[in-house]
């Protein structure tokens, strides 16, 4: 309704707001300064902020309003650039090349014979390959992953120790894993967080964590489900926003850097890897796609109470 279209004003101040603060009060980790703390607990507002992102994008695009969603979308990879967090900065801008994208056709409430979508889409392309040259450019620890990407055995007591001994790690589980509590977790920096995927197959076995990711894939299945039945723009978007956040989380930022497919970008593992914030944004997003669920229910149900009443009357 238009009181929560009111409201949103208000959540993106706060959420650009809570944003900038690890710039001024922040603990650099890892070359990015994105955490703050408060009372002795870590904080780290880019994963509050990612709910803000998508119910932000959702509104504004369903209102077929450029603007402000697109400005938002600005400010806010403008700040995590500014802490050096260019792992998150890369999942915001492609979960907001997806929605533009499952948003289908002029969205922008500009006349298609002024802007092709397609034409935008491709700017957008081309907008986020400068942006990741320049962070190449810009920031040394961006070059040194990608550096070690490359041939991790070049720096294999240092830099590429971390990479290497995760792909040692899945390597020595095997099919079946060396089993629980078994094996060396602990000779991998960060396992608890980054490369928790990599203790699980060097437990567990490439089977089972075969399966740990076709529970993701069926949670990407059943939101893009929810998000295609959705009877309104906005839920629709919603739903598919939290979808796509999920699932480029998992599998583009986190799988594909363990097994060496793209450089590290320090992204953890929904659901898995330990951290309070990120655990919190996740079950978040999930109640998000159950509460459009829910919407899509009551509207079946409606729906249903209104051929049994055309039914009687007839």
């Amino acid at each position: 309704g238009r009181s929560f279209r009111l409201l949103v004003w208000p959540m993106m101040l706060l959420s650009l707001v809570l944003l900038v603060l690890p710039l001024f009060i922040g603990k650099e980790t890892y070359g990015a300064k994105n955490w703050f703390y408060v009372g002795g607990i870590s904080v780290q507002p880019s994963e509050i902020v990612k709910l803000t992102l998508i119910i932000v994008i959702s509104r504004f695009m369903a209102d077929r309003r450029l603007i402000p969603w697109l400005g938002f979308s600005v400010a806010c990879l403008g700040v995590l650039m500014l802490q050096a967090d260019l792992g998150t900065a890369l999942l915001y801008y492609g979960v907001t090349l997806m929605l533009y994208f499952a948003s289908s056709g002029a969205i922008t409430g500009i006349p298609a014979k002024t802007v092709s979508p397609v034409l935008l889409m491709l700017c957008g392309i081309g907008g986020g390959v400068g942006a990741a040259l320049l962070g190449y450019q810009k920031f040394a620890h961006v070059k040194k992953r990608v550096a070690i990407w490359l041939d991790p055995w070049s720096d294999y007591d240092n830099a590429g120790y971390q990479l290497i001994q995760s792909l040692m790690a899945i390597a020595s589980g095997g099919v079946l894993g060396v089993g629980l509590g078994l094996g060396s977790p602990t000779t991998i920096p960060v396992y608890h967080t980054d490369f928790i995927f990599s203790v699980i197959c060097e437990q567990f076995g490439m089977l089972f964590g075969s399966c740990v990711l076709l529970m993701y894939v069926a949670i990407i299945w059943r939101g893009t489900s929810i998000a295609m039945a959705a009877r309104t723009r906005f839920h629709g978007l919603l739903a598919m926003g939290c979808t796509a956040m999920l699932g480029l989380q998992t599998f583009i930022m986190i799988v594909a850097g363990v097994i060496k497919m793209i450089p590290l970008t320090g992204v953890t593992m929904p659901f898995v890897s330990y951290g309070g914030t990120s655990l919190v944004a996740c079950l978040c997003l999930i109640g998000l796609i159950q509460g459009v669920s829910s919407v899509n229910e009551d509207d079946l149900a409606r729906d249903a109470d209104l051929a049994d009443y055309g039914g009687g009357a007839a």
